[in-house]
């Protein structure tokens, strides 16, 4: 059996690496870590997940959520992963970033038909491969990629948000509580009106640090920075990340006027990251612009908020339904580069590369996920025509809609559901 090349040991490529080794298929992984990082990285394993350490929502009622349940029947590894490392999150799934890197790691370097190489790829190795080097490609193997057949490359901007203790809060003025009653997994800093137009003015008027080539409109909006979105207006972090909606604070009975929410990090509970709150802003700003957020003011910070450059493929015309170029048979792309924006999003783009590509090796015949599925709705935006193609995270407005007679969105829902769960169970089967 063919040696597939998987350059990149991120979500993408640790799950398209696992998805080939189920299926006997031996894998060469090729990651350039620990010997060189991107200026986002701090770990040395496998799957580290740079900015939030959540996963987003785990409900059915949420597009998101029946994709990761597509990945669970379909035996991916970052989805059992999630589950080990899960810590507390209301109705997301959130997790500890060491146990989750550190399982997944495990699993691979322990596989028999996995072989671990720690290199930095500069050229495209020969097919069968799959490149999953992410938005933070090297700036050698980007270069690669843009001398390949049909290709063109988009930058865009993303950003992490701060981590601090847990130790260091004052919880005489934080209350723990998830919105709407589900739960008590947040920890939320109350403010009142005076409180929160002194902090947004204080936040608008913060020193960034300089990014070159920085540009508001090349910003993923779901990764904006908080400072960016405050300056579209007073009430906008009240509207957006801010918002008190299904809170309200014990000691007073009633909703405050703003909450930032703070959610676990690790499984031991010692450190909290501030959601919503990716940033620029210098450091010694961060510092002194965050601890105006009651319960933040002798905050310990772990780890600043950075932001950072990403690269994405123009993919329509590159890339087909199921990642494979177009013009070179056998060589995938997969990951956040593809287009796809989101961890899940990411690791799903890398299952459906690893599977596809493993039934070519196996001469079975090719799986291609449906717009009916999750998966299927991913995969074919990345390949559809689009003159203004940007990073798509999973959505029902993707999916094939409901039949017309199905008024209710509830049960518009649920249909979608069921219909994306039983065609995902009929592929399993036939792929074994």
């Amino acid at each position: 059996m063919r040696t597939v090349t998987v350059v990149g040991a991120g979500l993408a490529g640790c799950e398209a690496a696992w998805q080939l080794v189920q299926r006997g298929i031996p894998v060469r992984l090729v990651e350039m870590k620990p010997l060189k990082k991107s200026p986002a990285h701090q770990m040395d394993s496998f799957a580290e997940l740079v900015c939030s350490n959540s996963l987003r929502s785990d409900r059915l009622q949420n597009a998101v959520g029946l994709l990761k349940e597509e990945m669970r029947v379909l035996g991916s590894l970052i989805m059992e992963a999630a589950e080990h490392a899960r810590v507390p999150a209301g109705g997301a799934l959130a997790v500890d970033r060491q146990a989750f890197s550190g399982f997944i790691t495990e699993k691979l370097k322990s596989h028999p038909l996995i072989t671990v190489v720690e290199e930095e790829v500069t050229e495209i190795p020969e097919s069968p491969v799959i490149i999953a080097t992410g938005p933070l490609t090297s700036d050698a193997l980007s270069e690669a990629v843009a001398r390949l057949p049909g290709i063109s490359t988009l930058n865009f901007y993303d950003a992490a948000a701060p981590i601090v203790t847990r130790e260091s809060l004052d919880m005489n003025k934080v209350f723990r509580q998830s919105r709407y009653d589900r739960g008590d997994d947040y920890l939320n800093c109350p403010m009142d009106r005076e409180e929160y137009e002194r902090f947004v003015q204080e936040l608008v008027n913060a020193e960034t640090a300089p990014i070159h080539g920085f540009e508001e409109k090349h910003v993923f909006e779901g990764c904006m920075p908080v400072e960016s979105m405050a300056k579209r207006g007073m009430q906008t972090l009240a509207f957006g990340p801010l918002k008190a909606a299904g809170l309200k604070d014990p000691r007073t009975g009633k909703m405050p006027y703003a909450v930032v929410q703070l959610r676990q990090d690790d499984a031991a509970n010692t450190l909290v990251n501030l959601v919503g709150f990716q940033t620029r802003l210098k450091f010694p700003e961060q510092k002194r612009v965050f601890g105006m957020i009651p319960g933040l003011e002798n905050a310990e910070f772990v780890r600043y908020g950075v932001m950072h450059r990403n690269t994405f493929l123009n993919s329509p015309g590159f890339l087909n339904e199921r990642f494979e170029m177009l013009e070179r048979p056998m060589t995938y792309f997969a990951g956040q580069m593809t287009g796809v924006e989101g961890y899940v999003e990411s690791a799903g783009s890398g299952l459906v590369a690893g599977l596809s590509l493993a039934m070519q090796l196996l001469e079975k015949d090719i799986v291609t996920f449906p717009r009916t599925t999750a998966l299927g709705a991913l995969s074919h935006y990345v390949a559809a025509a689009n003159r203004n193609f940007q990073p798509m995270n999973v959505t029902f407005g993707l999916m094939e809609s409901a039949p017309e007679g199905i008024r209710k969105k509830d049960q518009r829902q649920e249909y979608i559901v069921n219909r994306a769960l039983e065609t995902v169970k009929e592929i399993k089967m036939s792929i074994g």
